[in-house]
């Protein structure tokens, strides 16, 4: 079973009763942030994505829900006020410190689910952690959400549709309707040559804090972007139960081949 808002609501026993018909236990823990998603969009946006992803997830899926991380690295929305950010340091060894916790109750694969594209280091971790023996993936991929944005007719490009714009607009008109204010529709602005955002952040690209096209956001495709990917983890859920070691297994197109490769996810550099 699982909450209703951002915190599941198992027990103990529910989390003892399904691990009893599975072959390898997988964790989800939504990573999300705190920082400015322009006038209109909450500054917990990123929570609340990464939340409803893996909400879904686990009413699809038999994984175990954990509460999200609810500060990350948001250091590129500084100028705005109300981002908090912790440091890459600070969120690797967090990830680091649940797994290792999982692990001693017995449950031995985790998907970060990555609500915020500035959260680089997760990629890191899931890398250090595929080195070390361990399961661990991140989700999703810019595949996975190039899949679902098709599916649901998002109009904007992966490039144009940077923050607070078609994409999370969508999902949050879907699943928090109330979270949406007035605003949307007129605020739509584009600045798809980021290539200085790292060093300037993202003051020097917007003064709204918007970069996308939120007015095209709609409720419909906020629920189908939902359903893409929760279809699209199927074929994480296989890679982490398999008996086999995941360090040589290659997915394609869901279909599983054997040659020596490691999967590892990465995180999409430009999405914040």
């Amino acid at each position: 079973m699982s909450g209703s808002g951002l915190f599941p609501a198992d027990t103990t026993e529910d989390v003892r009763a399904r691990a009893a018909g599975a072959p390898r236990q997988v964790a989800v823990l939504p990573v999300g942030s705190f920082e400015q998603h322009g006038p209109y969009l909450p500054l917990a946006t990123d929570t609340l994505v990464a939340c409803a992803v893996a909400r879904d997830i686990a009413a699809a899926y038999p994984v175990h829900l954990l509460p999200p991380v609810t500060v990350s690295c948001s250091h590129e929305h500084a100028d705005w006020p109300g981002t908090v950010s912790i440091s890459a340091v600070t969120l690797h060894a967090v990830v680091r410190d649940i797994a290792d916790s999982l692990r001693r109750s017995g449950i031995g694969a985790l998907v970060l689910v990555n609500g915020h594209g500035g959260n680089y280091v997760l990629g890191n971790a899931v890398q250090e952690a595929t080195a070390r023996g361990e399961r661990m993936a991140l989700f999703p991929a810019p595949e996975d959400w190039e899949a679902a944005r098709e599916r649901a007719g998002v109009e904007t490009s992966l490039q144009s549709d940077m923050h607070a714009g078609e994409t999370e607009t969508s999902i949050l008109l879907h699943t928090h309707p109330e979270s949406v204010r007035p605003g949307y529709e007129t605020a739509d602005f584009l600045a798809d040559d980021r290539r200085h955002l790292l060093t300037t952040g993202m003051s020097a690209y917007t003064d709204s804090g918007v970069i996308g096209r939120p007015s095209l956001g709609t409720a419909e495709k906020g629920k189908e972007l939902l359903a893409s990917l929760v279809d699209s983890f199927a074929a994480y859920f296989t890679l982490l139960t398999s008996e086999e070691d995941e360090r040589d297994v290659r997915v394609v197109r869901d279909v599983r081949v054997v040659p020596d490769v490691r999967v590892v996810q990465d995180v999409p550099p430009e999405r914040v």
